[in-house]
């Protein structure tokens, strides 16, 4: 994903939305973020965790989507919102918030990006703005480390875990109770 803005021009919803299919991006404030094709090593780690938590998650109210799925973190209904991202993993247990059909009409419950090299400072920001839209637990998972955020009083507690070639990672879910991930790098 590019470090910068493709215009100096504040974009909403209502302009992201008749743009080309074929262009992924993200609308971060107003401002247009290009999403570079993911590596395999990104592609194994999105895969793995939506796997799993499509396993956990099987007859129970929640759902997993995985990227390319739009939020819209603070959907106004005239579009005017400037906020549309697409995170690698993420859960919604608020049925009413897929009515739309489309997209995600407000924050998941649960949210995860793989960071790579030129995605590190927009998935930073991005933690910003899923603590402000109040996603229960976010996750930034990088070749070396994960990093759990979990919200309590309107911010949030981070957790770090090492990653090790030669073991896997149990990282329990707060925002999904009795949910284990198990992590390989």
């Amino acid at each position: 994903m590019s470090n910068t803005a493709e215009s100096l021009e504040c974009y909403t919803y209502k302009d992201y939305k008749c743009w080309d299919d074929g262009i992924r991006c993200e609308l971060i404030n107003g401002d247009v973020y290009r999403m570079s094709i993911p590596s395999l090593w990104h592609q194994r780690i999105a895969g793995s965790l939506y796997n799993q938590l499509c396993q956990f998650l099987d007859g129970k109210p929640c759902e997993p989507f995985m990227a390319p799925v739009e939020v819209r973190l603070f959907p106004h209904e005239d579009e005017s919102d400037d906020t549309v991202v697409q995170p690698d993993v993420f859960v919604v247990c608020n049925k009413s918030k897929l009515n739309d059909g489309k997209v995600c009409l407000g924050a998941p419950d649960f949210a995860a990006e793989v960071v790579t090299p030129g995605s590190t400072m927009v998935d930073k920001v991005k933690k910003d703005l899923y603590c402000k839209a109040d996603v229960k637990e976010y996750w930034m998972i990088t070749l070396k480390k994960i990093f759990v955020y979990v919200l309590a009083d309107g911010m949030y507690n981070e957790t770090v875990y090492e990653i090790n070639s030669s073991s896997v990672q149990n990282i329990p879910m707060s925002a999904l109770p009795g949910c284990i991930i198990k992590l390989k790098p």
